[in-house]
């Protein structure tokens, strides 16, 4: 069952055992939303290495021990939604940070920073748009103002301002602001002072490639604080969509439109002896929950009911109720029928949910 998080405002009074308890609730509770995540070292946001090996030149994630051993390494590769891999690494080792891997979590993150640089060239302010020499720039210091020009130039609202989705001050003084790619395009990761692609000064991207810190981990520099109310990404908008597409970051082709939902999901299941009635219920109606996102291409809450439906039947599969190969194939079908395109994403969320649930087997009284 997808776990909560309560966000304190500081961190300062917590103790130490309370601060290593909320690592791995906060671990969790990103898996829970289908982010995978991989641990940081304690005290920083960069990722922390688990072999001697990482320092030598040549090596790479592709032929890492750690990796294969189920081990963190190499930052975002290692990231996983596996609960009880999840729970190893953080127990094992509180004092580890939280970062989250982008790509496969479907996020796209605009990163604002603060810092005190100087202005670059006027043709890097805002790559693609042309700043006259006319233009007075005295009062752009950074990322917070070049964003908020561009937005202003597409009569917008900037996403520093965006109240709508998940925001998070960062200890510099800079914002991450999270949302959601739900078209399928696999944006690409950027730097605000990049020379190949960059949506605008002081601005980075973190997609496909990258990962982000996760809202509540605390650094030595101060903790990743979230901002207002709400804690899930928003849909990205149109308009930031079409400007990442302008300046570069490489979107690749649309996923097909949703299919019909076919009725083999629910037969697979029956089909291995999952007939019962109440049974039967149960299953039409975790899996309806997860077919009817096929008809709201964004904002179904798709992830959250494949991550209850597949925990959920975890635990009658534990209870006996059915198997577990008919449970994988109706919960696989379901998310195909809703998310085409999404497989691998929902394959690991489908794994990770189920061995939870496995954990708590749900027994719902005598069969008819």
């Amino acid at each position: 069952m997808p776990y909560e998080l309560r966000f304190s405002r500081s961190d300062s009074g917590q103790s130490t055992s309370e601060r290593s308890v909320a690592g791995l609730r906060l671990a969790r509770w990103c898996a829970s939303n289908g982010w995978p995540v991989h641990p940081l070292a304690p005290g920083r946001k960069t990722p922390t290495a688990n072999c001697r090996e990482c320092a030598e030149p040549g090596h790479t994630h592709t032929d890492c021990p750690c990796l294969q051993a189920g081990r963190w390494c190499h930052g975002f590769h290692a990231a996983t939604l596996d609960y009880a891999r999840i729970e190893d690494w953080w127990a094992s080792n509180p004092a580890l940070g939280v970062g989250v891997a982008c790509g496969p979590a479907d996020l796209v993150v605009i990163d604002i920073d603060a810092h005190a640089t100087q202005l670059p060239a006027r043709d890097r302010l805002l790559p693609g748009i042309p700043v006259g020499d006319a233009v007075d720039l005295r009062g752009l210091r950074t990322g917070f103002h070049s964003m908020a020009v561009l937005a202003a130039l597409r009569g917008e609202v900037s996403p520093a301002d965006d109240a709508g989705t998940l925001r998070v001050r960062t200890p510099s003084g800079g914002m991450h602001v999270w949302y959601r790619a739900t078209d399928g395009r696999q944006w690409q990761c950027s730097s605000g002072s990049g020379k190949k692609r960059a949506l605008a000064w002081q601005v980075d991207v973190r997609a496909h490639g990258g990962y982000i810190v996760a809202p509540g981990t605390s650094t030595l520099a101060g903790t990743y604080q979230p901002l207002g109310a709400v804690r899930q990404p928003a849909p990205l908008p149109a308009w930031l969509a079409q400007e990442l597409q302008r300046t570069g970051h490489l979107p690749a082709p649309h996923i097909p439109a949703p299919r019909p939902v076919p009725p083999r999901a629910r037969q697979a299941v029956l089909a291995a002896g999952g007939g019962q009635d109440r049974t039967a219920r149960l299953l039409d109606a975790l899996l309806a929950d997860v077919t009817q996102c096929a008809q709201v291409p964004e904002g179904a809450g798709f992830t959250e009911k494949l991550n209850r439906a597949a925990y959920s039947l975890g635990g009658l599969v534990a209870a006996g109720h059915l198997t577990d190969s008919a449970a994988q194939e109706a919960l696989r079908e379901a998310a195909r029928t809703a998310r085409p395109g999404q497989e691998q994403r929902s394959a690991q969320i489908i794994r990770s949910a189920m061995a939870a649930g496995a954990q708590r087997p749900l027994h719902l009284g005598g069969r008819r």
